[in-house]
């Protein structure tokens, strides 16, 4: 039976000298295999990781402040892992914070305990997250963004991981890295005790556990297909625990944000037609019955049974506590039945639900830094989460210590660009990895158009965190194509073609290192000249 898959074909694929594959074997074919040193797969990355954690540590306390929305949930996270539901706080309670007092929170006598319940509008997880650096560090500043900073440094190696994967490259998977740790967005998010870095953290590991699966699975039939194949719909292949773990990521992203759904159906979509593809790709006779047969009933088990199970895990709080919001505690335990217990309790649980979606799809309130969708690509309306103006502070009359919301324009525009030719490469390659990274950014963008036009829905730049990952794959795909394989070249000889493009990405890069090295002031809130802060803004209308 013959075997044809190109899917690799850009990078890692020997030639002919006229562009056509020629690997070995059907597993080359397949799963063409890493190059490289192991080693320096990790340690690339991993140091690329490191750059980009002391960036986000370093003054991670600054500003001694309550930043943006960090009123809400710095608040809710210190007391879920306190009383394991959020509760309501007095009035003043960031400044008393911020004062060095914990004492904020309204007394709750067991007759009223719907007075200490706190209506939110988020599912738990995130606010867990943020809690486990409160429960390490104090309700401080750099406690409450502890995890944040954490969660944002790891997204660099995942991705870094990820991209390396997908190229067969430990160079343009360092460059993924490196393009992320540069982000401005990404720094003020992984600065910021809000919820979108760590939604973005599960969708992003999400996928790379699913990039994973794909090599794994196809792996399996390849090691079958050498072995005397017999079935003309292929094998089982078994427990794939990869993709369960990315069920359970899926599930962890909407426990954070609901926004995360859109990911998980576009995902599970995905993997599912990489399964397909994979047994025709082998060769197989009844490739999609085989599918159908073997690998759709693990995936329903995958995308719809382990995330609701992991979903509804990150509730235990709410539904062990008698003082959660829309409880109902005494109800639920007045028959003193289990059963009764369960459902009536889910009965609640369920209304809450659908309390947070209609207050969602009401929220139409106006904000200064509010934007739309079609603005975020161009970054047309960033999001100011911190500005002190002071007198004599800094050498000069008038000075600014200020916290912007923005990305990187370097990466940001660049992205635009890479996304239109991966458009475009999709359409005259059928190359996985594009079709992969273009359906990613879509399901973080185009849902909101939706909301923008339907519910006039009030929005900010920072909800684009989740597609900057496939923005980063987009420029190192790119990247890639630019530089060419290299592969099929005489040995000690290095193509004009792979110089030019080499040095074309290297200053791209360097780039991107100048743009977020002019920002970092407006990123951090470092105390400077109001005309330096002015300087930095790019559309002075739109920026300001």
């Amino acid at each position: 039976m013959a075997v044809t898959d190109s899917s690799y074909q850009a990078y890692e694929s020997p030639g002919d000298g006229e562009g056509r594959p020629q690997a070995r074997s059907v597993r080359d074919r397949m799963v063409p295999p890493m190059r490289g040193s192991v080693m320096w797969g990790w340690v690339g990355p991993l140091l690329v990781t490191l750059f980009g954690g002391i960036l986000r540590f370093v003054q991670l306390g600054h500003p001694k402040a309550v930043v943006f929305d960090e009123t809400y949930y710095m608040k809710d996270a210190y007391s879920l892992i306190n009383w394991g539901v959020e509760r309501v706080t007095v009035k003043d309670a960031d400044k008393a914070i911020i004062a060095g007092r914990t004492d904020i929170w309204q007394s709750c006598a067991p007759d009223a305990l719907d007075k200490c319940a706190s209506y939110v509008v988020h599912p738990p997880l995130g606010k867990w997250m943020i809690g486990a650096g409160e429960w390490l560090f104090g309700l401080n500043p750099f406690g409450w963004r502890f995890a944040a900073a954490v969660i944002g440094t790891l997204s660099i190696l995942i991705l870094a991981r990820v991209a390396r994967r997908m190229t067969r490259s430990t160079l343009l998977g360092c460059l993924a890295g490196l393009l992320l740790a540069l982000d401005g967005l990404h720094y003020v998010l992984s600065r910021t005790a809000l919820l979108d870095i760590f939604l973005m953290f599960w969708v992003l590991a999400a996928f790379a556990c699913l990039v994973v699966d794909r090599d794994r699975a196809r792996e399996k039939l390849a090691a079958w297909y050498e072995s005397a194949p017999t079935s003309p719909q292929g094998p089982p292949l078994g427990v794939r625990w990869w993709r369960i773990g990315a069920g359970v990521c899926l599930a962890f992203a909407m426990s954070v944000k609901w926004s995360g759904l859109a990911f998980a159906v576009a995902f599970a979509i995905m993997s599912l037609m990489w399964d397909f593809g994979a047994r025709r790709a082998v060769g197989l006779r009844q490739p999609y019955v085989g599918a159908f047969n073997k690998d759709v009933p693990q995936g329903i088990v995958a995308f719809a049974v382990v995330p609701f199970v992991a979903y509804m895990a990150t509730w235990a709080g709410w539904f062990a506590n008698a003082t959660g919001y829309g409880r109902n505690w005494e109800r639920a335990t007045s028959a003193d039945n289990p059963l009764f217990f369960l459902f009536d309790s889910m009965r609640s649980w369920i209304h809450y639900q659908w309390q947070v979606f209609t207050f969602h799809s009401g929220l139409e309130t106006s904000h200064p830094y509010m934007s739309e969708p079609w603005q975020w690509p161009l970054l047309l309306r960033p999001v100011a989460f911190y500005y002190e103006g002071r007198q004599n502070a800094c050498g000069v009359k008038d000075c600014s210590e200020a916290v912007l919301g923005v990305g990187t324009p370097v990466i940001w525009f660049g992205a635009v660009a890479a996304l239109v030719a991966l458009i475009v490469w999709y359409f005259s390659s059928r190359d996985w990895r594009a079709g992969a990274v273009l359906l990613a950014y879509a399901m973080g963008w185009l849902p909101w158009f939706y909301f923008a036009i339907a519910d006039n829905r009030t929005m900010f730049l920072f909800y684009a965190i989740p597609m900057l990952p496939f923005m980063v794959l987009a420029i190192t795909l790119c990247a890639g194509l630019l530089i060419g394989p290299s592969t099929g070249t005489a040995a000690g000889t290095v193509p004009v073609r792979r110089t030019i493009g080499a040095a074309a990405v290297g200053a791209f890069a360097l780039l991107a290192l100048i743009n977020f090295w002019w920002l970092h002031p407006i990123l951090s809130g470092e105390l400077l000249p109001y005309t330096e802060w002015k300087a930095r803004m790019l559309f002075e209308k739109q920026w300001i």
